[in-house]
């Protein structure tokens, strides 16, 4: 290992400025990547959302608006928007809709520095084997120029030296396409969450053994009472 890191220099210095280049995509797509680990760490897996949703649909209106308050998860958030609209007793439709925004802004804000992965893990295997044409090239003007005096060796150290560039890359990639679509599948999860959670404040409780009209029971519940004429 010591080894490996040690001739990283030389490698660089062989691959050219393609293979800097590729260094540089390397340590960004490594930062953008903790940085969205560190992220999604904060945010959970959304087992307090799906905790606040069983205590509202048991009638405990109280209880979940106050734990979807304490979680960071995008349905949570979304969640007890529409909880505390209920709360309120403002018309559904309008508590629904500012639940919606407040959910998709928090699944996008999830998303953000995705592209910028996905660029890196297209592009760097093209700037690899770019990089390995362009040395393809001047291994073989170098053996041109040797005339009479060819030596197999200037063409194998040529084309082991191109070679260098399309590995670079695509060890930059693979590692980039591995995150980008975990990451990609726990947005997805999240917006999946988000609308099972609002459709579980606003649609009846039809499941085996739930007693009839229980989510319009516990809206009933958190809607304050009118007031006296």
């Amino acid at each position: 290992m010591a080894g490996t890191l040690a001739a990283l220099p030389d490698l660089l210095r062989l691959g050219g400025p393609v293979a800097a280049i590729l260094a540089a995509m390397s340590v960004f797509s490594l930062a953008v990547i903790l940085a969205k680990l560190w992220q999604w760490g904060g945010v959970g897996d959304g087992r307090a959302a799906r905790t606040a949703l069983a205590l509202y649909r048991a009638g405990r209106g109280p209880q979940a608006l106050e734990t979807a308050r304490g979680a960071a998860h995008p349905a949570a958030q979304a969640l007890a928007v529409a909880l505390e609209g209920r709360r309120r007793g403002l018309p559904d439709a309008l508590a629904r809709a500012e639940a919606e925004r407040v959910g998709a802004e928090a699944v996008e804000a999830l998303r953000d520095w995705l592209r910028p992965l996905e660029v890196i893990a297209t592009l760097a295997p093209l700037l690899g084997l770019f990089g390995t044409v362009l040395g393809m090239i001047a291994a073989f003007a170098r053996l041109e120029a040797a005339g009479a005096r060819v030596d197999p060796a200037i063409l194998s150290g040529g084309i082991w030296e191109a070679l260098l560039t399309t590995a670079i890359g695509l060890a930059v990639a693979m590692p980039t396409v591995a995150a980008l679509n975990w990451f990609e599948r726990r947005a997805e999860r999240a917006e999946f969450a988000l609308d099972h959670a609002l459709s579980g404040v606003y649609a009846a409780d039809l499941s085996v053994g739930a007693a009839p009209g229980a989510a319009p029971m516990a809206a009933a519940q958190a809607r304050p009472a009118p007031a006296a004429r």
